[in-house]
């Protein structure tokens, strides 16, 4: 029977072997959800990369170009990290070079699986299908904090593995601790994250109704999948 497991951060990926798995790459607050968002709205192909400098020089090369550090936005970049900057119909079709804190590091880390996609609670249901469909174990890589884990990015975790269960089963405690955490938090996540560090992070940003998007469950049905190096729409 296929397995599911998860990876609460980056810097535990030496453990795993991802080169016959299945990978959902979560950065729920906030670079999944934009991702997610963008191809949503039409946005043709991100290139996710960890590094300030290559993402800067994918200007020269045609594209849009999104940098976020800390949670701001790096000056000389077209976009931070904030998913309603992505609701543009003036953005179909455009190509865009993207580079953040935490979510784009675990995906270069997760270059190696069978098949990489990334996940939000935007499209949960979306991408519990999908693997549901799959012949492959599957790992969900939390992209956490600077290598630390987060609450919000395991409580997704916790959501699409306990929609896996009747197909897959459970690899590892790190699998049942984001279920049950998941369970504590459903009802009201935003109650549940708000003493969370990432949380608080940006709210003395002013970043709320970024939160509080984000957390929304189900609002897309689309699958951002990356093939040749871009995440596109599947």
């Amino acid at each position: 029977m296929k397995s599911i497991d998860v990876c609460l951060s980056p810097d535990l990926m030496h453990l795993y072997d991802v080169q016959d798995k299945v990978v959902v790459v979560v950065d729920i607050l906030r670079a999944t959800s934009c991702m997610t968002t963008a191809i949503a709205h039409g946005i043709s192909s991100i290139r996710p990369v960890a590094e300030v400098a290559e993402c800067k020089s994918l200007k020269a090369k045609g594209y849009l170009t999104a940098a976020e550090r800390g949670g701001e936005k790096i000056d000389g970049f077209d976009f931070g990290n904030s998913p309603f900057e992505y609701m543009n119909e003036n953005l179909r079709g455009k190509k865009m070079g993207v580079t953040t804190t935490n979510g784009t590091r675990a995906i270069s880390l997760a270059k190696g699986a069978k098949k990489l996609l990334v996940g939000s609670f935007l499209n949960l249901s979306a991408v519990a299908h999908f693997l549901n469909e799959q012949a492959q174990d599957v790992l969900i890589v939390c992209a956490g904090w600077q290598g630390h884990i987060n609450l919000e990015d395991t409580l997704f975790a916790g959501a699409l593995a306990e929609q896996l269960t009747a197909k897959f089963t459970v690899a590892c405690d790190s699998t049942l601790a984001a279920i049950s955490l998941y369970h504590m938090a459903k009802n009201d996540m935003m109650v549940f994250l708000q003493n969370s560090s990432h949380v608080q992070r940006l709210r003395r940003l002013n970043l709320e109704e970024d939160i509080a998007f984000c957390l929304q469950i189900d609002q897309y049905e689309v699958l951002a999948v990356l093939e040749d190096g871009e995440l596109v729409k599947l």
